[in-house]
């Protein structure tokens, strides 16, 4: 067990970072973040600040002797990074199952190769796969490059067999993953925490909608059928199970017409669409983080009371600051900003949470203030 009063190293310094120092600040702890960004949101929580890139070997020895154990705020780390330091002290997730989750063709095989449902996919290695992969699949699909993809960034979406070769120029002539194009009846995701002997707490399943490819609105608990959100949870238990992971993990589901469920991708790491636990769960996702990382059992994860949270974007600063006094003068609503100076369109700047007692309540009340921070057109 490591202790309060110990400190914890951190790699990424963003948004994720910011939070996870914060739960661990008041939980007693001493929190090194590694981030080449000199206004990372993390920093002005942190104890300190070592501002260089995830694979400078001077600020990774300095991590792995003065840092009980080392965690991660993204997927896109380094592997030998984390190789680097579990020489030393422990790293949890393992670099093994964040190698996993940064290359889509690599997560599709694993979730196969462990009985786990997906969506069907085509890998597209090079351009002479196209004409293989066009006879195989039904158009539309999408096409998604292997690596360094998230938020809608680094996929195109194929109408018909003409517009694949010129989507794979456009994505850089990489690897990708060609996906069919389901029914989609819904997305749901499943965050839990799962300690190093193997103790797992699931959050309660939260139901997205996405816009331009970023998670826009999580609605818990999800409007989906019992029978769908135990099935869920199974598999993402499962999956947390057989890659042995000790941390946070979020997996992203896809639920189609029918009620079939069919995993999307997996992050490593807490999620966006488990922010809502800030407010309505007994434990956060980011405490479970700090909990796991040294080596407890995570917390309870009961919900308190239903929950509607809403990304906030740069978008919203178009005319100026947008007005919090119209969400705080709400009782329920809690805001969140991550303290990001520059409000660029598309850039997570923060997040409300609207807590209550009836969820479609929650859900208008969700859109009517979306509106007045303007977030959508009135």
């Amino acid at each position: 067990m490591i202790l309060p009063g110990a400190t914890l190293g951190l790699l990424g310094g963003g948004q994720l970072g910011r939070m996870f120092t914060v739960a661990a600040r008041t939980m007693g702890y001493e929190v090194i973040v590694l981030d080449p960004d000199v206004s990372s949101p993390a920093a002005s929580f942190a104890t300190e600040h070592i501002c260089a890139s995830y694979d400078d070997g001077a600020s990774l020895a300095r991590l792995a002797s003065e840092c009980a154990a080392v965690t991660t705020e993204f997927e896109n780390i380094p592997a030998s990074s984390l190789l680097t330091i579990a020489e030393h002290i422990p790293v949890r997730p393992s670099a093994t199952a964040i190698s996993i989750a940064q290359d889509r063709i690599i997560e599709k095989q694993t979730l196969r190769n462990i009985g786990l449902d997906t969506v069907d996919y085509h890998v597209i290695q090079n351009e002479s796969d196209l004409e293989r992969v066009i006879e195989n699949i039904p158009f539309p699909a999408i096409l998604k490059t292997a690596t360094l993809g998230y938020d809608g960034k680094g996929q195109v979406v194929i109408s018909n067999s003409s517009d694949l070769k010129p989507a794979f120029q456009q994505l850089g002539a990489k690897p990708c993953v060609l996906e069919q194009r389901i029914d989609l009846a819904c997305e749901i995701s499943v965050v839990l925490a799962r300690s190093v002997c193997g103790h797992i707490e699931t959050f309660s399943v939260a139901e997205n909608s996405h816009k331009n490819g970023i998670l826009d609105i999580s609605i818990v608990p999800a409007r989906v059928k019992p029978e769908v959100s135990s099935k869920a949870e199974k598999m993402a238990r499962i999956l947390a199970e057989k890659l042995d992971y000790c941390g946070v993990l979020a997996v992203e589901f896809f639920v189609d017409k029918n009620n079939k469920i069919m995993i999307n991708e997996m992050a490593p790491r807490p999620h966006n669409s488990g922010h809502y636990t800030l407010d309505a769960c007994l434990t956060d996702q980011f405490q479970q983080q700090v909990r796991t990382l040294c080596g407890f059992r995570p917390g309870k994860s009961d919900l308190t009371a239903p929950v509607v949270m809403v990304n906030i974007l740069g978008d919203a600063w178009q005319k100026g600051t947008p007005p919090w006094d119209e969400l705080l003068k709400n009782p329920g609503v809690f805001l969140h900003l991550y303290g990001k100076k520059e409000p660029r369109p598309g850039r997570k700047m923060g997040h409300f949470c609207c807590v209550g007692k009836e969820i479609e309540a929650l859900v208008d009340q969700a859109e009517t203030l979306k509106k007045v921070i303007s977030l959508e057109k009135n």
